[in-house]
């Protein structure tokens, strides 16, 4: 039986609890501003003095975050010494008034959520499905420093009646993927986003259901399908009563991608050995060389939708469905995974003048604010080069390539199961773009209509 996920159904008023939700989410913030009014008006050089160092040390703790060496130790101790500052204000009230707006503040986001979650995210068809019979499980013990063995993910896989395989230094993935499909009526993963999309390609070749376990260090697939990334082993109940659903997968020559390609700087900076544990430190660090009025341009060229030559980008992105992209080194995450369609991003900067500007657009998450962002949707895609080989990184993996690079999208080719009981929505839904949008979303569950 088919049923949604979750959706808007404008048939359907919102409950008294996410009423009540979207009044705690409407009157938090409108607290917390009565509170500061209400604070200026009885010590306000005393509260701007407390603000001003609040924003300090976020701003120092940010910078300190970013960088390497003595900038870093700097940074640090400027952070240390506002943070200081505050606490040895004379009026401790000012202090317990920070921590009361913060305070509220979180509390709106979280009403916000509770409020708008099930408006927000788009029917999803599912098929209700038993158990699997011949249920297999393929581990990485190395994933995300040893998520396997921290889980017991082998155990817990056979207390399900699922048979675990276990690869080992020597063994190839693909290999063992193909062997076990052969008599599987299910197939998981356990380990990154690259060894995910190699057994949903078998998966799909052997038209079995897949089960997704996020046991990397990143799980970009798991975080969209709205799997619980912080309980890895909560998602082997897919392998009992579950439900199903068919997502995109995407291609690049003839290997498979469940996030994303991406060429130019991103794909440089991957192959850096410090990215995996410092993503954001590492771009921003690396950034400036790559980039700065003495740099090369990266080779990559491509035409747009409307037929135009576009000149040579320094950052693509190429996805399995659209981002919401907010920095080069998160990449954010899908609304979607079953559109059919390509995710293409490109930024071009100018050598001369646009560094500071991208630079200060990675660290504050305004990445589609750049005046050389461009994004759109395709079936295809073809990156073109006169390098012999282009440095790419698909799902995280540093790969060399030989031109073109072709990509396309396969809808709905894969079968996927997921728990009864998890939630299934993409952290991207949970919120819509712009605090206008929020605010009149929030006004019209409180009416009683739907979000959108």
């Amino acid at each position: 039986m088919n049923e949604p996920t979750a959706g808007a159904n404008p048939t359907v008023r919102p409950s008294v609890v996410r009423r009540a939700w979207a009044a705690l989410a409407l009157a938090a913030p409108a607290t917390a501003v009565v509170v500061v009014i209400v604070s200026l008006v009885r010590d306000p050089v005393q509260l701007l003095i407390a603000l001003l160092l609040l924003a300090v040390c976020l701003g120092a703790g940010w910078a300190a975050l970013v960088r390497r060496g003595a900038p870093r130790v700097l940074w640090i101790v400027v952070a240390v010494a506002a943070l200081a500052g505050i606490v040895a204000l004379p009026d401790l009230r000012t202090f317990a008034l920070l921590a009361v707006v913060i305070g509220l503040m979180l509390l709106a986001a979280i009403a916000t959520r509770a409020a708008l979650v099930h408006d927000l995210a788009p029917a999803v068809a599912t098929t209700a499905v038993g158990p699997a019979k011949r249920g297999v499980l393929l581990m990485n013990p190395r994933s995300g420093g040893g998520k396997v063995e921290r889980f017991d993910l082998e155990g817990e896989a056979r207390r399900r009646g699922v048979t675990p395989v276990v690869l080992g230094p020597d063994d190839d993935l693909r290999e063992l993927a193909e062997r076990a499909a052969e008599h599987a009526d299910v197939i998981g993963m356990a380990g990154g986003d690259g060894s995910q999309a190699l057994v949903a390609d078998v998966a799909r070749r052997h038209g079995i259901p897949f089960v997704c376990v996020p046991a990397g260090t990143r799980n970009h697939f798991a975080l969209d399908l709205g799997l619980d990334r912080e309980n890895v082993a909560a998602a082997l109940a897919a392998y009992g009563e579950a439900v199903e659903r068919r997502v995109d997968l995407a291609l690049l020559g003839d290997r498979v991608f469940v996030n994303n390609a991406s060429l130019g700087v991103y794909a440089t900076v991957v192959q850096s050995p410090k990215y995996r544990d410092a993503k954001i430190a590492t771009v921003a660090e690396q950034l400036p060389a790559l980039l700065g009025p003495g740099a090369d341009r990266f080779d990559l060229h491509f035409t747009r939708p409307d037929g135009v030559d576009e000149p040579p980008a320094d950052v693509v992105l190429v996805s399995n469905g659209v981002y919401r992209l907010d920095r080069l080194s998160g990449f954010g995450t899908r609304e979607r995974l079953d559109a059919g369609a390509l995710g293409i991003v490109t930024v071009t900067v100018d050598r001369a003048r646009d560094l500071p500007t991208l630079v200060s657009a990675e660290l504050t998450g305004q990445l589609a604010r750049f005046r050389g962002y461009r994004a759109w949707a395709a079936l295809e895609f073809v990156v073109r080069s006169e390098q012999p080989l282009v440095e790419v990184g698909v799902d995280g993996e540093a790969l060399l390539l030989p031109p073109p690079l072709r990509f396309r999208t396969l809808p709905g080719v894969l079968r996927v199961r997921l728990p009864l009981d998890g939630p299934r929505v993409a952290s991207a839904l949970l919120a819509p773009r712009g605090i206008g949008r929020v605010a009149g979303a929030l006004f019209r569950v409180l009416a009683g209509q739907p979000a959108l």
